[in-house]
């Protein structure tokens, strides 16, 4: 598809490829060199990360595609972001792509209270994006992409990015944004994956997953989006019922990775973003679930 050529068909979600932990530093830059090789082409840094962050694993790599998924508006000036978006693209020959968000009101202790826009994300964004548009060095549409997950921010994200970055969602509401979104703009969502080998213990595998779930379904956006998909509030507690574990991850082996990926394909994604979760996500570098993962995977198309 159109966007193969940039990001490819399968990229690498992890809030681990961060490197504001400068002790870590040296691991994420060698794992982020192993993630190019085995053929990732589009690397994106979970945990609201800053551009900074970016230029580290840009410098790490030579080829790959580096995104922010996502750069929260609430916590990083525009006219910052449009002057570091200007140096990382004159820098990598255009591998930064600016994934913005308006992120959680839960998520940010105070950094949204002293904004005019705080109580209306849809408008905050809105006008984050205009001040993008008119900074000196302006931050073109196909540089950045969106956090969206309802009609209103999907269809901004179709007039004013590259497209459309959701997280925690299904292949359903994978074919309902492209049809909002138009045959056009990127849909790159994100999945979830627990990686289980043959006999695997499938008991702590959900376990795995509904622990790391659990954080999410405290958030008012992500538990909406939900209920908006048809789960019910009972599939909403105590870490998310065994109906929504299977919707929103992919659990077994590399095959059945495979087949859950397929289903977002065919249900319109340009490209999905895998985020293989473990008992020590954020920090684990799961090199050998990433290594597994490429051979299953088309990578390219």
């Amino acid at each position: 598809m159109a966007y193969n050529a940039q990001l490819g068909r399968v990229g690498i979600w992890a809030a681990a490829l961060r490197m504001d932990d400068a002790a870590r530093r040296p691991q994420v830059e060698e794992a982020a060199a192993e993630l190019e090789e085995l053929g990732y082409r589009a690397l994106w840094i979970g945990g609201s990360p800053s551009p900074d962050m970016a230029h580290q694993l840009l410098a790490a790599t030579s080829r790959a595609t580096v995104g922010t998924s996502i750069l929260s508006i609430w916590q990083h000036a525009a006219p910052e972001v449009a002057a570091r978006h200007a140096q990382l693209t004159e820098e990598y020959g255009g591998r930064f792509l600016l994934g913005l968000g308006v992120s959680h009101a839960e998520a940010h202790s105070g950094h949204t209270l002293d904004h005019p826009l705080a109580n209306r994300p849809y408008s905050a964004m809105r006008s984050y994006l205009d001040v993008l548009d008119n900074a000196p060095r302006p931050v073109p549409a196909a540089g950045r992409a969106l956090a969206a997950l309802g009609p209103k921010m999907l269809r901004l994200a179709a007039e004013r990015s590259l497209g459309a970055l959701p997280y925690l969602v299904t292949p359903e509401h994978t074919a309902e944004a492209r049809d909002i979104l138009g045959a056009d703009p990127l849909l790159a969502p994100e999945l979830k994956v627990v990686l289980l080998p043959s006999g695997g213990d499938r008991a702590q595998a959900y376990a795995t997953a509904r622990d790391y779930l659990s954080f999410y379904l405290g958030l008012a956006n992500y538990r909406n989006s939900l209920l908006r998909l048809g789960f019910a509030e009972s599939d909403l507690a105590d870490g998310g019922s065994d109906r929504l574990i299977e919707a929103v991850y992919a659990i077994g082996d590399a095959e059945a990775i495979r087949a859950r990926v397929d289903a977002f394909f065919d249900s319109g994604a340009d490209h999905v973003a895998l985020q293989v979760v473990t008992p020590g996500i954020g920090t684990d570098l799961p090199r050998e679930e990433w290594r597994t993962l490429a051979e299953a995977m088309p990578l390219d198309g």
